[in-house]
């Protein structure tokens, strides 16, 4: 299996998968990476193509290539757009090549991720292909040089997505930015949770709960991107979880930039969503709360360790630490100790047993001194995290940490390498093989010869691959286990965990009538786009 640490991990705002963190989404971008439009192929060179203005081609009748980096609120916000433009009657493609307009949602978080996103730029231009840009890069600095002349839609504007596409083909530049308010003038969640949408995983719906931080990290550029908090009402989110169970979801997933931070603008907390979520949560199917910091999940330990008890509830959390060193976490203004935050580790593992902590460390942070390095070193040992994301620093531009005197480049390798080494001197699932557990199977395996499922501690159980199982809850006994998951011998029949058939891959949420007759879904978005495709070609004649 890929090993769980990285240099270059794509996101430290939430984990897209706790225990496989290389997933698909990192190694096909990863594919790309050597893919530079300068470089040519000496037996059939690539000049820059000219760009196909297609002004007098009927918007809604082009092909569509979806890019994402970074957390699990991009994944959600690029599905958001996806399940737009399918609505609307654009093609979507895993082929870029055969794309007219690339969407490519960018991260900000590190620079290696940003630096993806510009050579993807770079190669769509010199194919002559219309790039549209969203995501936190654009958001947070919109004057960026390799920016110009692109269309962009902001991070809270992904709901006109079409009108940006449309105008884009025709060979206009269009920029929408802005900040969503309330009637009563705060900061909104962003565009409605319950537009069209098309999964990426017709079985695991991403609900974003609410955007923005409290926070103000010295090293960290979502803020100047994502804003202030703004989040959504509870109804809504809750109206969204009801709607991805008819369409055959068997898992949600809760994220934000700190969803420990939810409700504190609109008068309610993360403990009262998360007690009316798991009333509507299916038998059989399962939640899983994405990353929170550390100051605002103290507040609420007791009441998240009883939701955490729940038996539709994964007892998994990410609480991003950074350092162990208090000056250091002083310096990046993490808000907490080091102590507070193993209160968090310590309350949580003795009131739900076996629960999986998840965090991140970073290496070589400015003003981190070789004693701060080693108080990192024992608060990793100390608890040995089964789930530990060593990410390098690196400076981002606007940035308090990055006007900061840099620890030199071969030390910060040298540290990294260290904890690396400890991270992988210890083996956490080996006691469990013998064990009988209950695991939910959502994925493929990047190999494609297993099924990827995870049991009640959202640690990963690869199963047979076997169609019966997929979307369905799996008895099976550990018969193995490695440093980042365990094999799972089934022993029993799968549970079906609904009545609903999933989606298939590529169709879109929120437009369909369904039935539960044969579980099949009945195709109405065929029928939406005909008609808007119809209503388009008598608007241009009138």
């Amino acid at each position: 299996m890929p090993g769980a640490f990285l240099e270059n991990i794509d996101d430290i705002e939430d984990l897209i998968s706790s225990q496989d963190i290389t997933p698909k989404e990192r190694y096909a971008s990863r594919k790309t990476v050597s893919v530079r439009s300068r470089r040519r192929d000496t037996k059939n060179e690539v000049e820059t193509v000219e760009k196909v203005i297609l002004e007098s081609v009927v918007p809604g009748t082009q092909t569509i290539y979806v890019k994402t980096w970074g957390c699990a609120h991009n994944n959600s916000d690029s599905e958001y757009m996806a399940g737009l433009l399918a609505a609307n009657g654009y093609r979507l493609t895993e082929d870029k090549f055969q794309a007219q307009l690339w969407l490519l949602n960018s991260c900000t978080v590190k620079s290696p991720a940003e630096d993806h996103f510009k050579n993807e730029i770079e190669l769509g231009q010199s194919r002559g292909i219309h790039v549209v840009v969203a995501g936190c890069v654009p958001q947070g600095a919109p004057r960026a040089g390799y920016l110009r002349g692109l269309s962009v839609v902001g991070v809270q504007q992904i709901d006109r997505i079409v009108e940006v596409v449309e105008e884009t083909l025709k060979g206009h530049t269009v920029r929408l930015f802005g900040q969503r308010k309330t009637d009563e003038g705060r900061k909104a969640g962003g565009a409605s949770l319950l537009l069209p949408k098309v999964r990426k995983n017709p079985l695991i719906e991403i609900i974003p709960i609410n955007t923005g931080c409290l926070n103000q990290c010295t090293y960290c550029k979502t803020k100047h991107a994502r804003g202030e908090l703004g989040s959504y009402p509870p109804e809504e989110i809750i109206e969204r979880a009801r709607q991805s169970f008819e369409e055959g979801v068997v898992e949600i997933w809760l994220t934000s930039e700190d969803t420990g931070t939810y409700g504190r603008d609109i008068g309610t907390s993360l403990p009262e969503l998360l007690r009316a979520l798991v009333q509507v949560i299916p038998a059989g199917c399962r939640l899983r709360l994405g990353m929170t910091n550390p100051p605002y999940i103290l507040e609420h330990l007791p009441d998240v360790a009883q939701i955490m008890k729940h038996p539709r509830v994964y007892k998994f959390l990410h609480v991003p630490v950074q350092s162990g060193s208090d000056q250091v976490l002083a310096d990046m203004k993490r808000e907490y100790s080091r102590k507070e935050f193993e209160h968090v580790v310590d309350f949580l593992r003795e009131k739900v047993p076996g629960m999986t902590i998840a965090t991140d460390i970073i290496c070589g942070f400015p003003t981190e001194t070789e004693q701060d390095f080693q108080e990192t070193m024992s608060l990793c040992d100390k608890y040995r995290f089964p789930s530990l994301f060593i990410n390098q620093f690196f400076p981002r531009p606007g940035t308090p940490a990055a006007n900061m005197q840099k620890v030199p480049g071969q030390e910060v390798k040298k540290r990294t390498k260290m904890l690396s080494e400890l991270f992988r001197s210890y083996e956490p699932y080996g006691h469990k093989v013998g064990e009988i557990q209950e695991v939910l199977v959502t994925d493929v395996s990047h190999d494609k010869n297993y099924f990827v499922a995870h049991n009640e501690y959202y640690e990963q159980v690869l199963v047979p691959k076997d169609d019966k199982y997929m979307g369905k809850m799996l008895t099976v006994k550990i018969t193995s286990a490695s440093k980042f998951s365990m094999m799972g011998e089934p022993i029993d029949q799968p549970k079906m965990p609904g009545l609903i058939a999933p989606l298939k891959k590529g169709e879109i949420s929120g437009v369909y009538s369904r039935k539960i007759v044969n579980k099949v879904p009945i195709p109405i978005p065929l029928l939406v786009a005909a008609l808007a495709l119809l209503f388009r070609i008598i608007w241009l004649f009138l």
